[in-house]
């Protein structure tokens, strides 16, 4: 390459780079801890991603491949009232947690099926519901009752 060339690409890779950089900065922010105290004393920590708004609630983990062991997603809906979730264009199984607004587990539909749209509903109202790779409940020994711990929930 000329220098001439190489001069004009230089800065337009460095704000790639910078771009790249902030995203990657962004994502990681996106993050935030949670965990889940069970009534036998353990106490299981996550970090998840919050959906707050319509768009991210629709769009929830549609399309994802996978997620690490220690991830999951949290949907604030803003109102306790009774929700339906379902897993069109989902390709994880998935648990879904609905949680009362006190952060109690009200219940616990594990191992959805992927890319379902059979409704599941909270069966009660809820403010939101945390979904979790399929098992994860099961296997750490969450069950309904037990506190979810994060800013949504009051004390």
């Amino acid at each position: 390459m000329s220098l001439p060339v190489l001069s004009r690409i230089r800065p337009a890779l460095s704000a790639f780079g910078l771009l790249v950089l902030i995203a990657g900065a962004a994502y990681a922010q996106a993050f935030e801890n949670l965990s889940i105290a069970t009534k036998a004393g353990q106490r299981q920590s996550f970090k998840v991603e919050v959906a707050r708004n319509d768009a991210d609630r629709a769009q929830g983990l549609m399309f994802r491949r996978s997620m690490p062991a220690d991830q999951g997603m949290l949907f604030d809906f803003g109102r306790v009232e009774p929700v339906s979730m379902w897993m069109q264009n989902t390709y994880l199984p998935l648990d879904m947690l609905f949680i009362r607004a006190d952060g109690t587990i009200a219940r616990i539909a594990a191992n959805t099926e992927p890319l379902s749209t059979r409704t599941i509903s909270s069966g009660e109202p809820v403010l939101s519901v945390l979904e979790l790779n399929a098992g994860t409940a099961a296997k750490l020994g969450i069950k309904p009752g037990d506190r979810v711990e994060h800013p949504l929930f009051k004390r």
